[in-house]
C-alpha cells in the first residue's frame, strides 16, 4: 500500500472508529436500560413509571454504557489494535498504542475554566438562540424536556443526575475517548470539531419535530459541545468538561422546573 493510501486509510479508520465508539457507548447503555426495566417489570417488584425509566436510563446509559465503553477502550484498545494489525498487515493505521484519559483533582485554574466554560456556554447559546428566534427559525424539542414538563417531578431527578451521571458519563466517552481518538490522527483543532459534530448529531434521535428543526437544534448543540472540547484540551483534565457539562444541563433542567411552577394554575 502506498504512503498516500495508508494516510487515507488511517484518516478514514480514525473517523469511523471514533464515531462508532460514541454510538456504541450510548447504544450499549440503552440496551442495558431496556433489559433492566423489562426485568424489573417482569419480576413484579416495581410498576412502570416515567421515574423508573428515567432513573434506570441514567444509570445504565451514562453511568454504565458510556463509562464502560470509555474505560474498556482506554485499557484494551492497544491489544486489539496490535492483533488486528497482524491480521491485516498494516500496523501504521491501526491504534496499537496505549490510550490515556487524564483525570485528576481540579486545580484553581481548572475551577476557573469550569466557571468560564459554564458562563460562555450560556452566553453563546443565548445569543445565537435569540438570533435564530428573531429570524423566525424553529428548533426541535428535546423529548426528555417534554416528558419533564408533563411530569415536573422528573426534572428534580435530572438535576443531580446531570452532575453525577450525564456530565461525567458523556464527557469521558465523547471528550475523553472520541475526541482523544481523533486528536491522535488530526490534532486538537480538528478533533474538537469532529467530536463535537458526533456528539451533537447523536442527539438527533432524542429530539422531536421535523428534520429541519432537529438540524437547527443540533447546530445549537455544537456550541456547548465545542466549549466542552476546548476546555478539555486546555485543562488536560476530563473532570473539567464533566463539571461544566453537568452544571450546564442541571441549570437547564432547573429552569424548566421553575417554568412548570410558574405555568401551574
Amino acid at each position: 500500500m502506498s504512503t498516500a493510501n495508508r494516510s487515507l486509510a488511517s484518516a478514514v479508520t480514525t473517523v469511523i472508529s471514533g464515531t462508532a465508539l460514541g454510538v456504541f457507548g450510548l447504544a450499549f447503555g440503552t440496551l442495558l436500560a431496556v433489559v433492566v426495566v423489562l426485568g424489573l417489570l417482569l419480576s413484579g417488584l416495581v410498576e412502570f413509571s416515567p421515574v423508573l425509566v428515567l432513573v434506570v436510563g441514567l444509570i445504565t446509559t451514562q453511568g454504565v454504557g458510556c463509562f464502560l465503553t470509555a474505560v474498556g477502550y482506554a485499557r484494551y484498545r492497544h491489544r486489539v489494535g496490535a492483533a488486528l494489525a497482524k491480521i491485516v498487515g498494516h500496523r501504521a493505521w491501526l491504534p496499537t498504542r496505549r490510550f490515556r484519559i487524564p483525570v485528576h483533582v481540579p486545580s484553581v485554574r481548572d475551577l476557573l475554566l469550569v466557571v468560564g466554560g459554564y458562563v460562555a456556554a450560556f452566553v453563546l447559546i443565548g445569543t445565537v438562540g435569540y438570533a435564530i428566534s428573531i429570524a423566525g427559525v424553529e428548533g426541535a424539542s428535546n423529548t426528555s424536556a417534554e416528558v419533564g414538563l408533563e411530569n415536573p417531578a422528573l426534572l428534580l431527578w435530572l438535576v443531580p443526575g446531570s452532575i453525577l451521571l450525564i456530565g461525567p458519563g458523556e464527557e469521558i466517552l465523547f471528550r475523553g475517548v472520541v475526541q482523544g481518538r481523533f486528536r491522535e490522527r488530526f490534532g486538537p483543532g480538528t478533533a474538537i470539531a469532529l467530536a463535537s459534530l458526533v456528539f451533537a448529531s447523536i442527539h438527533y434521535t432524542a429530539l422531536s419535530g421535523a428534520a429541519s428543526a432537529r438540524f437547527v437544534t443540533i447546530g445549537l448543540l455544537l456550541i456547548p459541545a465545542v466549549i466542552f472540547g476546548v476546555i478539555y484540551e486546555i485543562s488536560e483534565n476530563i473532570v473539567v468538561p464533566a463539571l461544566v457539562h453537568g452544571l450546564y444541563n442541571a441549570t437547564l433542567f432547573s429552569l424548566l422546573y421553575v417554568t412548570t411552577l410558574v405555568a401551574a394554575p
